[in-house]
């Protein structure tokens, strides 16, 4: 006890040579401490874009295995079309059978049919379909661009009007991705869109039939022997660039015959009607990136044709991080420089204070006081010192790092509320996010949306400088504590007391 007792009568006595220790190791405490919670902030910014994104898995058709030579000429266009037209497809069924994986924890899929006007026309191209039989524009839906149906065949070249059912709201990317925005719909329209026959349209067909959000309009087969009947619920506008080739040949967008509805009532109609094919695209979220290669072997062996093969999302989901992880980065370097000056500073000074204090370590060393013993004051004084000064800095540090880790977030912030903002209005949403109750009904939760993270500010400093900050800048202070008194443990252990007296004398 007395080691500890002598120790701060020495520091009391040696008031200044401790106040700039002190003031060290304060800006020390305070630097680390503002560099670990721009680590945490960083994390969390990490977590929230990795919950954002989910892991997707998508199968896509391998265009190189059609190709001869590299490229795609007129003279191979027949002989491409017959080999595309003999790949087996895959049906609901068989993406039902792949969503068995191990690996799959979730899927949904969209799914279209083809179908004619009965009391609506088409929106019609404005160039003459005639004028270039083998233009790439009008052949095979821009070069094999078109879907293919349960059999196998090419399919939304023959009929008006392609219907894309989807599974649930995260089946909905082009509202999502703001592709498609809803411009008018119905108070219920979000309480009945995944249950009947409901269906959105473009604003262009609507108003090239004068239709509005209520009413009724009639589909058929190709054959015209089937009629279906759907309510309109909302009305769409495709955001589609200017510089778009497709739309400048046409006066209408590419999805001016285009009509949304859900995919259960596609799929009752594929059922009960032998001359309406359907076609499906699924998306499934996967438990690891890592794991596609597995998941697209497993697919091969339960009937996926070969001309097909998986991709994921991953390169989207982490081209965001890119900045926030090198803000990580830099913050470690920053932490490690400020570590190796501030443990070189304080080395150097304790060198000085112990030849400064070679006449006491004399004396002490003389009336019997070990080596040992007198190391543990020496550090000790240190120890005292670092602990006072490590939890002034903390204190002053966690103030700055709540402002400084907002700053940080501000723009993720704004950009995370700008993304709900927007696709609730791509999903019809008022201009009000607080309003739960706008019109189209029950909204889907934008919160939880893929691609659109949950960033919240700190409001309080414990949610930026936790216990673990305290633990890590206290495991901290005391590495720079053992740092900085190698200089009297080693000169301590050199030191012969009677030369130091002779030496005084």
């Amino acid at each position: 006890m007395y080691i500890f007792k002598n120790a701060w009568i020495s520091i009391t006595r040696n008031k200044g040579r401790n106040i700039l220790i002190g003031s060290i190791i304060l800006v020390i405490a305070c630097a680390c401490t503002i560099t670990l919670a721009i680590n945490n902030t960083a994390d969390d910014l990490i977590n929230s874009y990795d919950s954002a994104y989910a892991k997707e898995l998508t199968i896509s058709f391998n265009r190189e295995s059609m190709k001869n030579g590299g490229s795609f000429s007129k003279d191979d266009m027949e002989s491409m079309k017959d080999t595309f037209n003999k790949i087996e497809s895959y049906t609901i069924e068989d993406v039902k059978n792949f969503g068995e994986s191990e690996h799959i924890e979730s899927y949904y899929y969209t799914y279209s049919i083809g179908l004619n006007g009965n009391n609506i026309d088409k929106a019609e191209m404005t160039i003459d379909e005639n004028d270039d039989e083998d233009s790439n524009a009008s052949k095979f839906g821009g070069g094999f661009g078109g879907k293919m149906n349960d059999k196998g065949n090419m399919m939304g070249s023959s009929t008006d009007f392609t219907l894309t059912g989807y599974s649930s709201v995260e089946a909905m990317s082009e509202f999502i991705d703001g592709q498609y925005t809803i411009s008018e719909i119905s108070d219920d329209a979000w309480d009945v869109a995944f249950d009947g026959n409901y269906v959105f349209i473009n604003e262009e067909l609507a108003e090239y039939n004068e239709l509005e959000v209520g009413d009724t309009i009639k589909l058929e087969d190709e054959d015209g022997e089937v009629t279906y009947k759907f309510t309109i619920i909302g009305i769409y506008t495709e955001n589609s660039s200017e510089d778009d080739t497709q739309s400048m040949m046409s006066m209408f967008s590419n999805s001016a015959n285009t009509i949304i509805t859900n995919a259960d009532a596609l799929v009752a109609i594929v059922d009960d009607n032998d001359n309406v094919d359907g076609s499906v695209s699924p998306t499934f979220i996967i438990d690891d990136y890592e794991n596609a290669d597995e998941i697209q072997e497993e697919f091969y062996e339960k009937g996926l044709d070969e001309s097909y093969s998986v991709s994921t999302n991953q390169d989207v989901a982490e081209s965001g991080l890119s900045s926030i992880k090198n803000v990580k980065s830099f913050a470690a370097t920053f932490l490690i420089i400020t570590l190796v000056i501030g443990g070189v500073v304080l080395f150097i000074i304790n060198m000085i204070n112990i030849r400064e204090r070679k006449y006491e370590i004399g004396v002490l060393r003389t009336i019997g006081m070990s080596k040992t013993k007198l190391t543990m004051q020496f550090v000790s004084e240190l120890l005292i010192v670092a602990v006072v000064a490590l939890l002034l800095g903390a204190g002053v540090g966690a103030t700055m790092s709540k402002s400084v880790s907002n700053s940080l977030l501000s723009s993720e912030i704004e950009s995370s509320q700008n993304s709900q903002q927007e696709m609730k209005e791509n999903f019809g949403g008022g201009r009000d996010m607080e309003d739960d109750g706008s019109k189209g009904g029950n909204m889907p939760d934008f919160s939880s949306m893929n691609g659109v993270p949950t960033i919240q500010a700190y409001d309080s400093i414990d949610a930026v400088v936790n216990i673990t900050v305290i633990v890590e800048l206290l495991g901290i202070g005391l590495i720079l504590v053992l740092i900085s008194s190698l200089a009297s443990m080693i000169s301590i252990q050199r030191f012969s007391p009677l030369t130091i007296l002779k030496e005084r004398s």
